[in-house]
């Protein structure tokens, strides 16, 4: 199992630094793409930003802040996973999703100072955004899921199982 996660989380790590890579070299030079539209009605359009902040460029210019403030997150979240007395599928999968987002943006910010966002919802005014963030944000979902609908169950059946 651990070695399908880490498989897992490289993966995920190489597949945001591909789509980063392919956004600057095509994207940037246009600065904004049609993605999804329905006729005359854009869904999803694809936006270069460089985003020198964290999210909704909060904390904007404090680089060497927010490399430092990332890497320790990231290091706990590491050390708790490995810890963590339930190995649940769930769990881990969820944990891998966040230390592999986080880690997808650090590796921009140490080598360039600024993070690359690309997708553009155009539905509602929102924040421009990539496949890191979006890997954050589901693994976190997917933590609190675990957290209130399996973690209880889990250990229930747990302390069942032991009775």
């Amino acid at each position: 199992m651990v070695i399908i996660l880490i498989i897992f989380g490289i993966i995920l790590v190489a597949a945001d630094q591909v789509i980063k890579l392919w956004m600057v070299r095509n994207l940037m030079p246009v600065e904004t793409m049609d993605f999804i539209r329905f006729g005359d009605f854009e869904v999803l359009g694809l936006r270069y930003c460089e985003n020198t902040g964290a999210a909704f460029s909060s904390f904007r210019g404090e680089k060497w802040f927010l490399i430092i403030l990332v890497s320790v997150m990231l290091i706990g979240m590491l050390i708790f996973t490995i810890k963590y007395k339930y190995k649940h599928p769930f769990f881990l999968v969820s944990s891998v999703m966040v230390i592999s987002g986080g880690l997808g943006n650090l590796i921009d910010r140490i080598r360039q100072g600024y993070v690359v966002d690309y997708l553009d919802v155009k539905l509602f005014n929102f924040a421009v955004f990539n496949f890191a963030d979006i890997c954050v944000v589901l693994g976190a979902i997917f933590m609190l899921i675990w957290l209130f609908f399996i973690e209880p169950r889990f250990v229930k059946e747990e302390s069942d199982g032991q009775a």
